[in-house]
């Protein structure tokens, strides 16, 4: 299971936990649980996405010098 996976089934469980309690305070706590477990997510996500363009990036300005040089 990636990280990204592993922190979205964390905030699942947060979200089915604050669907069991009627104290609108342990509701709100386990909610807002859950919406940093998804921030987390997106943010893995994100960085997963921005590092995997970086490499293609380099690998094209390699691939791109090296034809210039022949």
């Amino acid at each position: 299971m990636s990280p990204s996976e592993e922190f979205r089934r964390h905030a699942a469980e947060c979200r089915s936990m604050a669907g069991f309690l009627h104290d609108p305070n342990s509701r709100a706590t386990w909610i807002s649980l859950a919406e940093r477990w998804m921030r987390c997510a997106e943010r893995y996500d994100e960085q997963l996405t921005s590092t995997h363009q970086d490499k293609k990036a380099k690998l094209h300005r390699r691939g791109s010098r090296h034809h210039a040089t022949h």
